[in-house]
Formats: C-alpha cells, sequence, structure tokens
C-alpha cells in the first residue's frame, strides 16, 4: 500500500494551474485547490466547467486527451504529479475513478478486480486477495457476481465494480467522476454510503459531482469550478447555505423552496 503522507501535509495540493487542448484551447485558468489528507473534497460545476478536466491532470490522463498543463504546479504530499504518466500516480497513492462506468465488458467481475490489483506488482497475490476482499466486503452483490461478465452487469453494479477496480490498487486518494450519474435513487443512496465507509477507512476522497445534495453531505469542503476557474470555496455546510449553490446547484428559490 502506499505511504501516506505526513498528517500536516495535503493529501493533494493543485496550485494555480492552466490546462489547454490541442494549442488553444484553454480549460483550466490558475486553478488551486486542497484535498487535506483522510478529507473528502467536492467539486461542483455544470457541463463543461472543467471538472473532470481537474481530475484528468492530477491523474495523468490528460495527456492520453490530448490536454496539457502549461502552468502550476500539483502535489500529492512531497510528490510532483504534473507532468507525470498515470503509472506514478497510481504508484504515489492517487487512483481516479473516470465517469461512465469504463469496466471492461468482456471480462468477468473478478478479471476486472485483478487489472486493478495490477500495480500492486511482486507484493501479489496478498495484497491482491486483501483488496479484493474489501471490495467485497463494501460491495456483497459483486462477491455474488465474481465470474460473471462485467457487460452483463446492471448500471449500478458497473459502478460498483468500477469504484472496487479502482480500490484493488489501495489508493491514499480516490478521484472519483460522477458516481452517481445515470443511476436509481436507491443505487445513488448506497454509492453515497460506500463513499463514506471508504473514507472512514482512511481513503481521501476527491469528488466530483452534478447531485450537488449528495456531494455537499459527504463533503468537508466544497469548491464550485465555473467556466474553468473557481468562484467558490469553503466549508461544505457554508456552501450549501448561499444563495448561489442553493439557486444553481441545489434547485432551491432565494425563499428556500424547491424550483418549479
Amino acid at each position: 500500500m502506499p505511504e501516506a503522507p505526513p498528517d500536516e501535509e495535503p493529501a493533494l495540493h493543485v496550485d494555480a494551474i492552466d490546462v489547454i487542448y490541442g494549442r488553444a484551447v484553454s480549460a483550466l485558468r490558475s486553478v488551486s485547490l486542497t484535498v487535506p489528507h483522510g478529507g473528502v473534497v467536492a467539486l461542483l460545476g455544470a457541463n463543461g466547467a472543467g471538472k473532470t478536466t481537474l481530475l484528468r491532470a492530477v491523474s495523468g490522463t490528460l495527456r492520453l486527451h490530448r490536454g496539457a498543463v502549461t502552468a502550476g504546479r500539483i502535489r500529492y504530499g512531497a510528490t510532483e504529479l504534473d507532468g507525470r504518466d498515470p503509472v506514478a500516480a497510481v504508484r504515489a497513492g492517487v487512483v481516479q475513478v473516470p465517469e461512465g462506468r469504463r469496466v471492461f465488458a468482456g471480462l468477468t467481475v473478478d478479471e476486472n478486480l485483478r487489472t486493478g490489483g495490477l500495480g500492486l506488482g511482486r507484493r501479489a497475490p496478498a495484497l491482491v486477495r486483501e483488496a479484493r476482499d474489501r471490495v467485497f466486503a463494501l460491495f456483497p452483490r459483486l462477491a455474488e457476481r465474481t465470474h460473471q461478465a462485467a457487460g452483463l452487469l446492471s448500471g449500478g453494479e458497473q459502478q460498483m465494480l468500477a469504484i472496487g477496480r479502482a480500490l484493488m490498487a489501495a489508493p491514499r486518494l480516490l478521484l472519483l467522476d460522477e458516481p452517481s450519474l445515470g443511476l436509481a435513487p436507491q443505487m445513488v443512496a448506497r454509492i453515497a454510503d460506500v463513499v463514506k465507509e471508504i473514507n472512514s477507512q482512511g481513503t481521501a476522497v476527491l469528488l466530483v459531482e452534478q447531485n450537488a445534495g449528495m456531494a455537499l453531505s459527504l463533503a468537508d469542503s466544497a469548491y464550485v469550478l465555473e467556466v474553468g476557474e473557481i468562484r467558490l470555496s469553503g466549508a461544505a455546510d457554508e456552501l450549501a447555505r448561499t444563495d448561489a449553490v442553493r439557486r444553481l446547484y441545489l434547485g432551491e428559490t432565494a425563499d428556500g423552496q424547491g424550483a418549479a
């Protein structure tokens, strides 16, 4: 398991980064964000605000999408992440669960989980078994479908598998991109409970969500990203009471009633 940074250091520190796609498309401008060791931070924003881009910058997958960090720094503890590849991020303890439940449809549940544990290297198979036991404790339904093809799972089960596969790498920081997207309310509640449990076990979480109510209920602090720039930040419960967040992200009017 990756070594945790000292408690006095942030698990993640994003310092004034700029990101472009191609040669000219500006996606993020002077974005700064901190995820404390063991904390949960929510990142809110409309479609196209740059939330996924920020996660890609942290996880090292940005260049796979023709993007690049052109200014600023990204650090996990004492490890510099900007300019590094996804393997370096995973080895440092940072793992992303991408939007859209991108499981390997033709592989079984067990095979999908094993791909997530490949980064454990020679320390496997003992650590792989330990990580898989943790996943099955969080998601008993996956244990019941070990030999089933991932493509035959329901949407909620595939999201469980995507999160479980990421947990196989024993992350210290989990980057979750829209985990509730397209799921039924009952499954959204289940995913929220799982995020709480993962965090209670010592894993910090950076949560990108359009379901602002769920995200703010889980988070200690939150940031609001608009058109590539941080517009608001602070304690999650305080942001949930601001007029802007209530109106734009919680669907409430100025008098506290639900929007029509």
